[in-house]
């Protein structure tokens, strides 16, 4: 991540604040489903040797 510059005529104001029980809790059932959803397309699928292949081994 690179360093935001800010132009001349405009001013980033940060206010942090806590968050709401709701907020996190949204945040932490969306990180959940996304790595789930990232999981999923990582496996593989693991495909049985036919009897034709078996028999050349």
């Amino acid at each position: 991540m690179g360093l935001i510059k800010e132009p001349l005529d405009v001013d980033f104001v940060v206010d942090p604040r806590a968050l709401t029980k709701e907020e996190e809790k949204a945040i932490s059932e969306f990180i959940k489903a996304d790595k789930e959803k990232r999981l999923a397309k990582t496996r593989r699928v693991t495909k049985k040797k036919s009897k034709r292949t078996e028999k050349l081994s």
